[in-house]
């Protein structure tokens, strides 16, 4: 005997069944693409050849901006730079807790003028600022779980780099080796869901690195390769709400039946410079 399943059904009861998710009010800082195009290339996504259009870049960033403000996020602003079309990539302008804003110390020397950039900003608006030693991307590559420090490395940010930040912030961090190019940054490669949830690409990972994950986060959303493909994974989220790729609709799928509220927004054309949702997002921690 057949029994044919009505896919409503079962879509409501699985959500019947998800934990009850809540919203957590962010503070983050953005950068306006005014100046958007790709004239270089420091990671797989970019390519000169392609024609960028910065005002559809800008159009893209206004509906993530109004997305957030709509979230009732309070969104701060730093003014980009003629020359410096990566500044809206503002989270890999450096890391903040707990008030201390560790600089970035970028890896090329076509984005290294973001790192003083950003630190005047932090100085300007009353933070902790701590000038890094060591070569790092910001929170590009520290995701901040809990308690917990998740920090990259691979392409771009030193590994040493992860024991200046444990001594800073005097917190636990744990590194995690990025194998794939095309997930240059952790924050392409792992979405923080509230401070005991995540989700991650393991294919981004080398094989320790994996197994810290599967035995940290056993019930981490597993993404597939076709959302992570469109940086479905570089997403933000506030506890419940979570603003993603509007592509990746497995992801989406799987974020309902864990109980969140999935907001697609379009990026494609800041994907041109290999960045999504939550590189333009930095999070800020008094």
């Amino acid at each position: 005997m057949t029994i044919d399943l009505d896919p409503t059904t079962t879509t409501t009861a699985a959500a019947a069944a998800a934990p009850v998710r809540t919203a957590v009010k962010r503070t983050v800082l953005m950068c306006k693409p005014d100046y958007f195009t790709v004239v270089y290339r420091i990671n797989p996504w970019m390519d000169p050849a392609i024609p960028t259009d910065t005002s559809l870049a800008v159009a893209q960033w206004q509906t993530l901006y109004d997305t957030y403000v709509g979230l009732g996020f309070d969104v701060h602003l730093i003014d980009p730079i003629d020359g410096l079309p990566d500044m809206v990539y503002a989270a890999n302008g450096g890391f903040v807790i707990d008030n201390i804003a560790y600089g970035a110390a970028f890896t090329y020397p076509e984005r290294q003028p973001e790192g003083p950039a950003y630190m005047d900003w932090f100085r300007a608006n009353d933070f902790d600022v701590r000038v890094p030693v060591e070569i790092n991307e910001g929170e590009g590559d520290f995701l901040l779980v809990g308690d917990v420090i998740l920090a990259g490395t691979g392409f771009r940010s030193a590994s040493n780099s992860h024991e200046e930040v444990s001594a800073i912030y005097g917190r636990p961090v744990i590194t995690l080796n990025l194998v794939n190019p095309s997930f240059y940054h952790l924050d392409t490669a792992i979405a923080v869901l509230d401070d005991t949830n995540i989700a991650y690409l393991p294919s981004a990972f080398d094989g320790p690195s994996l197994a810290v994950l599967r035995e940290r986060y056993p019930d981490a959303i597993i993404v597939t390769e076709e959302d992570a493909a469109i940086l479905g994974l570089n997403s933000y989220s506030d506890g419940y709400n979570v603003i993603i790729a509007a592509r990746a609709k497995d992801f989406e799928r799987q974020l309902r039946e864990r109980g969140y509220n999935p907001i697609g927004v379009d990026l494609s054309e800041l994907l041109l410079g290999g960045g999504g949702v939550k590189c333009c997002t930095l999070e800020l921690r008094r």
